[in-house]
């Protein structure tokens, strides 16, 4: 019986994982994720530019939103990924220049796939 919880559990929480992957963005507004990064939205709103960006299918986040004020990253917040280290990334660039995260973040790969999650933010940011 104790098997049986833990597996319908475990399955409640498969299905609830995929929903949430799958509603990550507008469900009118699915995007093919490619090798390349897509920028779904640049508005500025009260002097704060706020970036939504699909990154390339071979990092594991989903989504990179990003607020820059006057050059300065005032946040950046990963979808999915690596959640520590997604949130390690947004704190250590917190009020830094757009400049000094591209060239702090630029090039980093993760293994053999050529690029990495931060890599991915500093070609986002090289775009604006």
């Amino acid at each position: 019986m104790k098997k049986f919880i833990i597996a319908a559990l475990f399955a409640v929480f498969c299905m609830a994982a995929d929903a949430q992957e799958q509603n990550v963005m507008n469900p009118q507004q699915q995007i093919e994720r490619t090798d390349d990064f897509q920028i779904i939205k640049d508005e500025t709103v009260d002097g704060i530019r706020c970036v939504t960006a699909v990154p390339s299918a071979k990092v594991c986040s989903r989504q990179i939103d990003i607020r820059i004020k006057d050059g300065v990253i005032q946040s950046v917040v990963y979808t999915r990924g690596c959640e520590g280290n997604a949130k390690g990334i947004g704190a250590l660039i917190k009020d830094m220049t757009v400049e000094e995260a591209i060239r702090r973040l630029d090039g980093i790969t993760c293994g053999k796939r050529g690029t990495s999650c931060p890599d991915q933010l500093a070609r986002i940011l090289k775009a604006l």
